[in-house]
């Protein structure tokens, strides 16, 4: 198991991820670690330079100022147990024996130079060996003498040692503090790609109302948490309304069906003929195979306005005229049962929407508000608000719904105890709320000034 955890932790892309960003800032480090290194080294080398050639000059000008003597003790002070040990200086005759200074003898190297910069080997008079290569400046002095006068590199040296070692362990420093961070942030990582897969295995089982955990810190995973459980939501709430659908369907349904084969069998009981109980019969059953086939064309609409799939086209259309259609078709029927339909409807421009859905759902309210108010009016509103919203309002005089019915209203199949006795199937509002919803307007039932039902459908400002 231990091993299984490395090879996924390891395999994280978060991990790939954290060692390729080790690997450039290493690089990034390397780099500018190795730019230190350079610029510090030169700069030593060119303080070396300059403190040599002013050595030079100042014994030159003892020199000339005191003589070979003066020049001599100068020398022996210098390089003796109180000079600085790291200093290398030597005076010699025409000859170049020693004079003077810490080197056993003239370097070969600069035999032959008259004045200038020289790389050379030598041994000191102590007998050690100079560590690496010394560079030194050499200068004639009038009568022939020689002067040299360099610098021992072990001083250098220790100090490259120790820059490359500090810039060593920085940069050892930073790779394993940037695999640790890598580690870290890939297990962490790990663990909440390790819930969501749980709780996603949990769901596919059928445990639907589980959800992507959410840490609150509102990173990607906690945004990508929330817009997934919006979706759960929303799967959640179709499962259960098919399931509702499904119920509501068998319920409502098996009265219809039993009367249909009831009346069937009683015309085929009756047997053939053209006696007006017959004819009855089979008008009857013709008439229940059209309310059922008008229930299954209303749940088909109401799916295909609640899916919102491509294939409902939307495009800008007069809305008031499209309601103004409607409200003259309903006119009549209005006029049958001793209602007047008033209409309001002001000029609210092109809303973006279906046609087909739109005139369906205003038929409905209507078809809605003429089946239940025996007496009164029927008011229609079209107005557009401030915001650019549109407001289509259908309201009427008949006994309403009561505030704890209206939510439930909405779905499918519900009708409330007072229209039992009424045709119908329960389906009139559930395809306006499926439209509203393909729309993405807001549906509102409320009380009416008018003593009924007020349904408020506000259409959102058109996107600038």
């Amino acid at each position: 198991m231990p091993t299984t955890k490395t090879t996924r932790l390891l395999r994280t892309s978060t991990f790939r991820l954290s060692l390729l960003y080790v690997c450039l800032f290493g690089a990034s480090v390397l780099v500018l670690l190795a730019f230190i290194y350079w610029t510090t080294v030169r700069v030593i080398d060119e303080q070396t330079e300059a403190t040599i050639e002013a050595e030079v000059r100042g014994l030159a000008e003892q020199y000339r100022a005191r003589g070979i003597r003066q020049l001599v003790a100068v020398i022996e002070e210098r390089s003796g147990p109180f000079g600085d040990s790291d200093s290398i200086y030597l005076l010699a005759d025409p000859g170049f024996r020693p004079l003077a200074g810490n080197l056993s003898a003239w370097p070969r190297e600069a035999i032959g130079m008259e004045g200038g910069w020289v790389e050379i080997s030598a041994r000191r008079a102590s007998g050690e060996e100079a560590r690496g290569t010394l560079r030194a400046h050499t200068f004639v002095l009038p009568g022939d003498f020689r002067l040299l006068v360099g610098r021992d590199p072990r001083g250098r040296a220790d100090f490259e040692d120790l820059i490359l070692e500090s810039l060593g362990g920085a940069l050892g420093i930073t790779l394993v503090l940037g695999l640790l961070g890598g580690l870290v942030m890939s297990r962490r990582m790990l663990r909440r790609v390790d819930a969501v897969r749980e709780t996603g295995q949990r769901i596919v089982r059928g445990d639907l109302s589980r959800r992507m955990p959410v840490t609150g810190v509102g990173d990607e995973f906690d945004r990508l948490s929330i817009t997934v459980n919006e979706m759960l939501d929303e799967i959640e709430t179709l499962m259960t309304g098919l399931r509702t659908v499904t119920d509501s369907v068998a319920h409502d349904l098996r009265s219809p069906l039993t009367r249909l084969k009831s009346r069937l069998e009683l015309a085929l009981r009756d047997g053939p003929g053209e006696g007006q109980g017959h004819r009855a019969a089979l008008e009857r059953a013709i008439a229940e195979t059209d309310g059922i086939l008008r229930t299954f064309a209303t749940l088909m609409e109401i799916a295909r306005a609640e899916s919102g799939k491509a294939g409902i086209a939307m495009a800008p259309l007069d809305l008031r005229a499209a309601v103004a259609d409607v409200v003259e078709l309903y006119a009549p029927l209005a006029e049958e049962k001793g209602l007047a339909i008033e209409a309001a409807l002001d000029d609210v421009g092109a809303v973006t929407g279906h046609g087909q859905f739109l005139s369906q759902l205003v038929a409905n309210l209507l078809d809605n508000a003429l089946g239940y108010t025996a007496e009164g009016r029927i008011r229609v509103g079209l107005t557009r608000e401030v915001s650019g919203a549109v407001r289509l309002t259908v309201e009427d005089s008949g006994p309403g719904i009561p505030p704890a019915e209206r939510e439930r209203v909405l779905q499918r199949f519900v009708r409330l105890d007072s229209s039992r006795s009424s045709g119908g199937s329960g389906l009139g509002l559930s395809l306006v709320a499926g439209v509203a919803s393909l729309h993405r307007a807001a549906l509102v039932l409320d009380e009416s000034p008018l003593g009924g039902l007020l349904v408020c459908v506000s259409f959102p400002p058109p996107a600038e």
